[in-house]
Formats: structure tokens, sequence, C-alpha cells
């Protein structure tokens, strides 16, 4: 019998010692998938367990609704829309960013910095806060898949100035990252304000205790000369498999003169209103117009819906979020803001639509320019 093939057993060990690179780089970038989970709040936590959106282990919209019944699960017509529909869904052309104007003081009046998605910086009364800030490449607890940005972001994270409160409104990837969390605490010095619940994401994650709030609805938190009020959503919540077992909400942000909205995630319910009743009129409104669907209706806005809530809020300029940065839904990439302008013209509500990283003076907004239209 002849030898082996020396060539042909060099070739496999070469195989295996790729196979075993390839594993090896897998289990690196998995490594913190356990840690993006975050952690349950103790079911024993008196705070939890008096909120009145909790019962029977979970979280609710509201007494007569069982949260706990999956909203938002797509059937498999609408997960093979999302898998197999790709047409239109994302920008054909990079997405034209602008260079945010983050520096010198914050804005007396009301001005907004919107970064793509949820993410933005308010400026209100000469106090700063940043909402829902998401900086990774992916909302997702994995780095090799998920969602991945459309843009890049338009600034860096310690390119921002020193804010007075970072604003969370949900768990979700795309509102609640890890990654940039950990560096905020680094970069930072402003307390979080979230949710009930999500102090034990923020507590495994390395935030100190003294710089977590957790609020219930309508309940409110005061930092100097800003009120922070949480308000209702109509939303859900869940890292992992687990479910509403963190709290969701939007957020009343209110300085000594003068008040912003912001939605983070929700469906249109008759909440919108109350909170328009109760703490408007609001200078700006931030309102979520994308990522909809009708199989998950009932929590996220479409653009027509959202022009509503913004009306019933008393929203003052309306300012989109929600849309531009990740395709998360199976409509087309600009199909949000095409309908928003329909509706807001004929509703007569003020508007703006900033690129990513474009700061707008509520006093004085840009003029609707079009941006998107050559990237469809």
């Amino acid at each position: 019998m002849s030898g082996a093939d020396p060539g042909r057993t060099g070739r496999r060990r070469l195989a295996a010692l790729a196979a075993l690179a390839l594993a090896g780089a897998a289990a690196w970038a998995l490594r913190e998938v356990p840690a993006q989970f975050g952690r349950r709040p103790d079911a024993s936590d008196p705070r939890v367990r008096a909120s009145p959106q909790y019962r029977d282990g979970v979280f609710h919209n509201a007494p007569s609704e069982l949260a706990a019944g999956a909203p938002g699960r797509p059937d498999g017509a609408t997960l093979r829309r999302m898998l197999f529909e790709k047409e239109g869904r994302v920008p054909t052309a990079p997405v034209p960013l602008a260079v945010p104007e983050v520096s010198g003081g914050a804005s007396a009046g009301v001005a907004v910095t919107w970064f793509g998605h949820a993410s933005a910086l308010l400026e209100l009364d000469g106090c700063r806060v940043l909402v829902d800030p998401v900086w990774s490449d992916r909302c997702s607890p994995s780095r090799l898949t998920g969602p991945k940005r459309l843009h890049p972001v338009p600034v860096e994270l310690a390119e921002l100035p020193q804010v007075d409160a970072v604003l969370i409104s949900h768990d979700h990837y795309d509102h609640l990252d890890m990654a940039t969390v950990r560096r905020l605490v680094e970069l930072q010095s402003a307390p979080f304000a979230v949710p009930l619940g999500i102090g034990g994401h923020l507590r495994r994650w390395g935030v100190p205790e003294h710089r977590i709030i957790e609020l219930d609805w309508d309940e409110t938190c005061t930092l100097g000369e800003l009120t922070l009020t949480l308000t209702a959503a109509h939303h859900f919540s869940g890292r992992s498999l687990a479910r509403n077992t963190t709290l969701w909400g939007s957020w009343v942000v209110a300085g000594p003169e003068r008040k912003v909205f912001f939605t983070g995630d929700s469906g249109y319910f008759e909440g919108f209103a109350r909170i328009g009743e109760q703490h408007g009129p609001f200078d700006a409104a931030l309102m979520a117009i994308g990522a909809y669907d009708p199989a998950w209706a009932d929590i996220h806005l479409n653009p027509e819906e959202a022009v509503r809530a913004h009306l019933e809020l008393r929203g003052g300029l309306l300012l989109p979020i929600h849309w531009c940065t990740f395709n998360l839904a199976p409509h087309p990439w600009a199909e949000p803001v095409e309908r928003l302008l329909a509706e807001a013209k004929a509703q007569g509500v003020p508007l703006a639509v900033p690129r990513p990283g474009q700061r707008v003076e509520v006093a004085n907004p840009p003029e609707l320019d079009g941006w998107w239209e050559s990237l469809v």
C-alpha cells in the first residue's frame, strides 16, 4: 500500500485549523450574549409588586389587556414578507448625514438633534437630555446577526456634551443598547431614568446604583430644573424569550418654561389624549412613525396614527423618529416619512424632518427639503 498523500493530509489540517479558528471567532463574538439579555427584576421588589401595571408576574398595558398574550408576534405570512420581500426596504444610496452642532451651551429655548432611529439629544431651558441612545452597529444581542445600521452614527459618544439625564423608554435592543450604556457610564455622570425593572439590566452592566432612577407610569423625578415624568405607552418588553418582565413607557421632559414629549415605542391608544390633557401643550413631540405593520398594529404607530396622537398630545412641532436607521418591518424604507408628510399637511401639523445628526431649533425649524427622495 502507498503512504498517505502528504498534500491531502496538509489540506485536512488546514481545514481543521480554519474550522477551529471560525469556532473560536464565533465564540468570542457571542461571549457577551448572556449579558445582553440583562437581568430579570426581583419579583419580590415591593415597587414592582405594587405597580398597577404588574400582575401574574408580568407588566400589562392596561387592566383590561393581558400584555402577556404576545402582542406583536408576526404570523407566518408576515415572517415570509420580512425574510423574502426586500424591494425598497433600504436606501439606494448613502443616507446624507449632518455634522451635529453639540458644542457650546444648551439652548435656552428648545432644540433637538436626531441621531437616527429613536436616539436624540433634547435641549430645553438650558438643560440637555439624551433619549434611547443606541450607538452599536446592530440592534441585536449578537454582533454577528440582527438588523444592521443603514447609516453610520453621525457623532461619536465621546464628542457629546455632558447631559443632565439619559432616558430609556423600554428594553428592546433598538432602544436599550448594552455597549452604549457601558460607554456612557465612563463618559457621562448623568443618571439613567428608566421604567420599572430596567434597573436590573443597568446594574448587571455596571451602572452605579446612585445613577439609576426607576419610575412607574405617572411618576416623576426632579433633576435640577428638569422634571421627568414616565407616561404610558401601548407596547411590550423583552430581551430574550421572557416578555414583559420590565415596564415600558413614554416621557414628558419639562423645564421651567418648556416641554418636550418622547413616544419611545407605542401603538395608538386613548392614553395620548390623557397625556395631552395632563401635561400638554408641548413645544415639540418626537413621534415614532416607522416599523409598523398590520400584524403588530397595536404596538407601533403608523404615520397617520402618529399625526392623530400628536394632535391629541397638543404636540407643537412634530419631529419623526423610529425610521431611517434600521430595517425592522416589511414596508418600504421611505414610506413612513412620505405618508407622514401627506397626513401632516392634511391636518395642518407643523413638521421638521432632519437628516441624522441635524440640530433643529424648534422656534425656527428648517424647511422641508425632501433629502430622502433621491434614496428610493
